[in-house]
């Protein structure tokens, strides 16, 4: 009985997150937001998790695609800082018994889509940069200062760091 209660507490806050997604991968709310601002464990994990899983594929495909060279510039950085920020969660995660997954959430997913789709690929990967780092940096800053793992909390502290810098650093 204590488990059951325990799994309901911990999974409450996943639910919500996906209540906001909505059908199909049309974003209804900010899920970074909507979640409560004790931010449980396991919210955090999956949506940060999501968030690093975007940010690689993007630059990869960002690599392949690209003609500007400031992008692809751009892209190597942002791989590099996200293949760190993923094995610090990932690391983490073992701790908790929380590992990310290795699938994007269905917002996540639909943004990479459309990036693969795109003839407009440079606007395309910038303007979902910026969208991207606004909400990596508002969910790790939370997570920061009032998450519920003393084990995540400095993880979510560097990922804040990492998504500022990647913020300043974005090609205009």
């Amino acid at each position: 009985m204590r488990r059951l209660a325990f799994t309901s507490v911990a999974l409450a806050p996943c639910l919500l997150l996906g209540a906001c997604l909505g059908s199909g991968g049309t974003r209804v709310a900010n899920p970074v937001v909507a979640v409560s601002p004790a931010l449980a464990a396991a919210a955090y994990v999956a949506m940060a998790g999501s968030i690093d899983l975007y940010e690689i594929q993007a630059a990869e495909l960002a690599l392949q695609r690209s003609q500007d060279p400031a992008n692809r510039a751009f892209a190597q950085q942002t791989l590099t800082a996200h293949e760190g920020t993923s094995a610090q969660l990932s690391m983490a995660g073992r701790r908790l018994n929380l590992l990310p997954s290795a699938t994007l959430n269905p917002e996540h997913q639909a943004l990479l889509d459309a990036l693969k789709a795109t003839p407009d690929f440079d606007h395309t990967y910038r303007a979902q940069q910026n969208i991207l780092h606004r909400e990596g940096v508002a969910l790790h800053t939370r997570y920061a200062k009032a998450g519920d793992s003393p084990t995540l909390r400095p993880v979510a502290r560097n990922a804040e760091e990492v998504m500022r810098r990647n913020q300043q650093a974005m090609p205009r």
